[in-house]
């Protein structure tokens, strides 16, 4: 325990991959005020319970986040998407999960380090899970080369400048960068955009970063299509091709942003129209035929840059 009591102590190994997000130069770490401290930005970052907070202008209302409430009950790990991730990875010892959300694609063999804006997501992680840091993807606050890879999982389109980020991942990776995201084209030829949700698309279209964005910042690539099981465990929403009535429940659409980001009264018409026609059987008529598939591309990719 030591000087800072009952709290939990910053991991050392957490702490000698560390710098300033702003400056990247060196952080004193004052164990008595868990805070890490810039003398070149002149900026003090705080530790709450062992995970540094490394954005400069964090206040305790930034932790609250109701979308992260919802997010670990239908957003699990889904293990052929695992499979993927860890053949991507090859040999790597060392991973940042740069928007790592509550945890659901870290490998378990290798020393990992997740980094994530949202406190409140944060604090959603399984126990055992890596060790983690609040911080943005477009200014990580790791010391240059200091993991062997980076991933990115269904994440970038957060991100306010997804080109700084996708630099910022090759900066403090050796060997591989691989980042997972969606075709536009493909995902929007399913039935939930095509017949229920047309706001679908327009939200897709206005955050979507695709495999040749990627290539554009950080050169030639491997670009894997995952099909997607129908029983898929991760609860995004191309998860629920062959469950449909799956949509129809508030909390499975509370854990997607895509859902939350459409006009509500746009998500309650959908959600009707779809009641409807699971019960007279129009969807069935329309969409049987997919029951008999046990996965399907819907534009899923896996992005993986050699650096």
């Amino acid at each position: 325990m030591g000087i800072a009591g009952n709290r939990p102590e910053v991991d050392p190994k957490l702490l000698g991959t560390l710098v300033c997000p702003l400056t990247k130069g060196p952080l004193v770490y004052d164990r008595v005020r868990q805070q890490l401290i810039s003398p070149q930005a002149g900026r003090a970052y705080q530790i709450r319970d062992g995970i540094p907070i490394m954005l400069p202008d964090w206040a305790d209302d930034a932790a609250i986040d109701t979308f992260a409430e919802k997010y670990p009950n239908n957003r699990q790990t889904e293990p052929s998407i695992m499979r993927a991730i860890m053949e991507a990875l090859g040999e790597a010892n060392s991973v940042v999960n740069v928007g790592a959300g509550t945890g659901s694609y870290e490998p378990s063999d290798v020393w990992v380090i997740a980094i994530d804006p949202s406190l409140a997501m944060i604090s959603r992680r399984p126990s055992g899970s890596a060790r983690a840091v609040v911080g943005l993807a477009e200014a990580l606050p790791f010391a240059a080369k200091v993991f062997d890879a980076a991933l990115a999982f269904m994440t970038i389109h957060h991100w306010k400048d997804w080109k700084q980020g996708l630099r910022e991942m090759r900066r403090v990776a050796t060997s591989r960068v691989l980042v997972l995201t969606w075709d536009q084209w493909a995902t929007e030829q399913w039935w939930a955009p095509d017949r229920y949700w047309e706001g679908l698309k327009r939200v897709d279209r206005s955050r979507v970063v695709e495999a040749n964005d990627v290539v554009n910042v950080l050169g030639r690539a491997e670009v894997f299509k995952l099909p997607i099981p129908h029983d898929c465990r991760d609860g995004f929403d191309l998860a629920y091709w062959r469950r449909p009535e799956e949509l129809l429940k508030d909390d499975v659409l509370d854990s997607m942003s895509i859902f939350r980001d459409l006009e509500p009264q746009e998500r309650e018409a959908g959600k009707h129209r779809l009641a409807q026609e699971l019960a007279d059987g129009t969807w069935m008529k329309l969409y049987g035929h997919l029951m008999q598939l046990s996965e399907l591309d819907l534009g899923l990719q896996l992005v993986v840059v050699d650096v």
